[in-house]
This record gives structure tokens, C-alpha cells and sequence, in this order.
């Protein structure tokens, strides 16, 4: 007969936990793909990337963000289930019959060793072909327009004794507008300025080096 009682609690407990658990892993999984992507932001807002393509970096960052996103919504979970248990006197009850708190959270310990096996498991397979694929797509934007390094009206320092200002760019016609070059591989007592109206950067067919032509 006490056995009957524990499962009918551990039964309980999982009715109410299982509800909180979606809920919070839902919101926590939101909170952490949004910092992702604003970590992110600048490798792809305004590029000129079409909608599928942003589509597919935001599917695969959700993929990478939710091992983060579990643990967090089980902790808070947790908290929320037995905080709502002890608000109700339920919780008190239930220790007034004899039962000891462990016993009571057997149904969490389940769900929860269940749940890091499956996270494993997904850490293993779908964790890693997420990765490449999100980085597989910055890397491919950034092969067929070079040009999404550069941002426009600040300068750009990535290439080593130059810096690039770019007015405006044209992503459809691949081109850069008001561009001005600092060369400081003299020196910066012997730096040299260049101006153009327009440029063109790209890339080589060994994908190794970048041309800027100039107009």
C-alpha cells in the first residue's frame, strides 16, 4: 500500500514538473539564442544575405544554443515545481505522512538522468553538425562576398599596414563606394592616402588572396 502512495507522489511531482519544465526550457532557450545572435550580429545583419540563408544560421544557432538553454530551464523548473508544492502546503503534507524530501524528488532524478543521456547523445550528433554548419555558412558569405568584412562609414582594420574606409556598399553589384585607403606600410611618418570612387574586392580562384580593384 505505501508503494502505491510513493508512485502516486512521484507521479505528481512529474504532472507538475514536465509543464514547468517546457515552459522555462522554452524561455531560457529564447533568451540564450538571442544573446547568440547578438554575439553574432555584425557576421550577418546587413550583408546582403537572402532570407533562407539567415533562416538557416538562425535554425542551426537554435540548435547550438539549447544544451545551454536545458540546464538552466531544469534548475528553474525545479525551483518553480517545489516552490509552488511548499506554497500550497502540499509539500509539508506529504513530510507530515513520513516521506523524506529525497524520496519525493525520485521523479526529478529520473526525468533529470534521462534527459543529460539524451543531451548527450545530441551533444555527440546533433551539436556537431549544427556547429559546421552554421560556421560552414559565415565562412561560405564571407568566400563569395569578401566585402562583408568591411562595414560601412567606419574603418576597417583587418588587413595588416591598412586601413579602409567604405562610404557605401552595393551588394548586388559587388561593388564598394567612397572608398579611402590608408597605406601605413612605410611607416606612418611616409603614409600614403588613396582615393576612389568606386571598388571591386575579390576573391582569387584559389581562395587565397583578395583584390580590391579601384575606380
Amino acid at each position: 500500500m505505501q508503494l502505491t502512495k510513493i508512485k502516486k507522489i512521484h507521479l505528481y511531482v512529474a504532472r507538475h514538473f514536465l509543464p514547468m519544465l517546457l515552459m522555462t526550457v522554452f524561455i531560457c532557450w529564447f533568451v540564450v539564442l538571442m544573446q547568440f545572435m547578438w554575439q553574432h550580429t555584425e557576421d550577418f545583419v546587413g550583408k546582403g544575405l537572402d532570407m533562407s540563408t539567415l533562416l538557416q544560421v538562425l535554425f542551426n544557432a537554435a540548435l547550438m544554443a539549447f544544451p545551454t538553454a536545458l540546464p538552466l530551464g531544469v534548475l528553474l523548473a525545479s525551483l518553480m515545481t517545489f516552490g509552488g508544492l511548499g506554497e500550497r502546503l502540499e509539500l509539508l503534507a506529504i513530510k507530515s505522512a513520513g516521506m523524506p524530501l529525497h524520496k519525493v524528488m525520485v521523479s526529478l532524478f529520473v526525468i533529470c538522468i534521462v534527459l543529460g543521456v539524451g543531451l548527450f547523445v545530441y551533444l555527440n550528433t546533433v551539436m556537431m553538425e549544427s556547429q559546421v554548419r552554421f560556421y560552414q555558412i559565415a565562412f561560405s558569405a564571407r568566400q563569395k562576398q569578401p566585402d562583408l568584412e568591411i562595414p560601412e562609414g567606419s574603418f576597417y582594420n583587418g588587413i595588416e599596414n591598412y586601413s579602409i574606409f567604405v562610404r557605401k556598399k552595393l551588394h548586388r553589384e559587388k561593388l564598394l563606394e567612397g572608398v579611402l585607403i590608408y597605406d601605413l606600410s612605410q611607416g606612418f611618418q611616409e603614409t600614403r592616402i588613396i582615393r576612389a570612387d568606386t571598388g571591386k574586392l575579390a576573391m582569387d580562384i584559389s581562395k587565397t588572396f583578395l583584390t580590391l580593384d579601384l575606380y
